[in-house]
């Protein structure tokens, strides 16, 4: 299993489809940073990442001083850090007023239909929420505004045509639709990076970049496949076919750490997901992610999330009773 897929099957990430949206021109929508949207699409969520599928039509995203980026009917854009931003149906135009964003967002999707009765634009939004510390690893690198068409793979083209289903779907009496739409939005998602890493994965720095890389990828893919090794520098080397130097050199100009620093974030990044999802012991989780002791467990781990794990996960299950799981 490659790095990617390991990292998506252990780590939980939650996404859903939040606005379902017929625009017409002129118009305006003006979409708020990710933080400040997050209490209300997914309380207790770390971090949330917002994403838009044109589904029919065309459009601009306006971000700051940014020149505005025209999309068309099969585009995704994902925005990795989080930053407010316009859609629109030409540049300049003021966004629409309208409802308080819980009033929006108190039923999902949201259907939403306004403008001036021009050119028809279809599009619809989602976002993803996960930890932070595997938002800042798979996004690391990526520019303020991700750009994909689906519709250039067939897989693109069957997952659009799902969702278009799912939200017909949500609208009808029969159970299970918005669940089937948050899958969908988890998969869109993915997808998003798996054509961005196809596409730009070569000329950029960051996570995926890496994974894209003959030689750290197959050094990432080695950790992830065995992250409770007692990997050395001179042995995930060997196995990613290169010398010490070279994986070291190369490994932190992508990646941007050292391998070893490397291993023991995702060591911990796999520890926190054990800790909040399982009752097991913490000798076990140790032993599951490397270390033969659980005060060598506890160190490190204090280390990256500043609390022992038995006070982190208390912290964990406090958050839960609070906001509810993270989940739909």
């Amino acid at each position: 299993m490659d790095a990617l897929s390991q990292t998506l099957r252990v780590v939980h990430l939650v996404g859903a489809i939040f606005i379902n949206a017929r625009f017409t021109a002129p118009w305006c929508y003006q979409s708020p940073c990710a933080d400040t949207a997050a209490p209300f699409l997914e309380p207790g969520a770390e971090r949330v990442v917002i994403f838009h599928l044109i589904s029919e039509g065309g459009c601009y995203v306006e971000l700051g001083d940014a020149p505005p980026l025209l999309l068309s009917a099969g585009d995704v854009v994902v925005f990795p850090q989080g930053d407010a931003h316009r859609m629109c149906s030409r540049p300049g135009l003021p966004p629409a007023t309208g409802a308080r964003l819980d009033v929006v967002l108190a039923r999902r999707p949201r259907q939403l239909s306004y403008g001036g009765g021009g050119a028809v634009t279809r599009l619809v939004c989602g976002y993803l929420a996960c930890d932070k510390r595997l938002a800042g690893m798979l996004l690391t690198g990526l520019p303020p505004v991700v750009r994909v068409n689906l519709r250039d793979s067939s897989a693109g083209v069957w997952l659009e045509s799902s969702v278009r289903y799912a939200l017909a779907e949500a609208r009808s009496p029969r159970p299970g639709g918005e669940g089937v739409l948050a899958k969908l939005a988890e998969v869109l998602f993915i997808e998003v990076l798996r054509l961005y890493m196809h596409e730009h994965g070569k000329d950029r720095t960051g996570w995926l970049a890496a994974v894209s890389d003959r030689i750290v990828g197959a050094a990432l893919n080695a950790l992830h496949k065995d992250p409770g090794h007692a990997w050395t520098l001179d042995e995930l080397a060997s196995t990613a076919g290169t010398s010490r130097s070279v994986l070291a050199e190369r490994f932190l100009k992508l990646v941007g750490s050292p391998p070893m620093q490397y291993l023991t974030q995702w060591r911990m990044l796999l520890a926190a997901n054990l800790l909040r999802s399982s009752n097991s012991p913490l000798i076990r989780i140790a032993e599951e992610v490397g270390y033969q002791t659980d005060t060598a467990f506890s160190r490190a781990f204090r280390r990256e999330f500043g609390a022992p794990p038995a006070t982190w996960r208390r912290g964990q299950e406090k958050r839960t009773m609070a906001h509810g799981p993270v989940s739909h």
